[in-house]
């Protein structure tokens, strides 16, 4: 059963794909593999090229899925 994201309308969630990672409305690709593909530096553009079923506002989703997501968990540095 898929689910989007109550903020996010292009994020996706699915038990039966992709391990039911978040992914780009519904489509077999992970938000994890965009960010990879940006961390990697394939830009916008060429990531668009390569995967046509993609628009430009799947990856500021993805990218602002991302920052949600690291944003709220917390990370206790070490006591020295």
């Amino acid at each position: 059963m898929e689910m989007r994201h109550y903020r996010f309308d292009r994020i996706t969630v699915d038990p039966d794909k992709c391990f039911g990672k978040p992914c780009i409305r519904g489509y077999r690709m992970p938000v994890a593999s965009i960010l990879n593909y940006l961390g990697a530096g394939m830009s916008v553009d060429e990531i668009l090229a390569e995967w046509k079923f993609l628009e430009r506002e799947d990856i500021a989703q993805a990218l602002a899925y991302a920052a949600t997501a690291t944003e709220e968990q917390f990370i206790p540095a070490p006591a020295q």
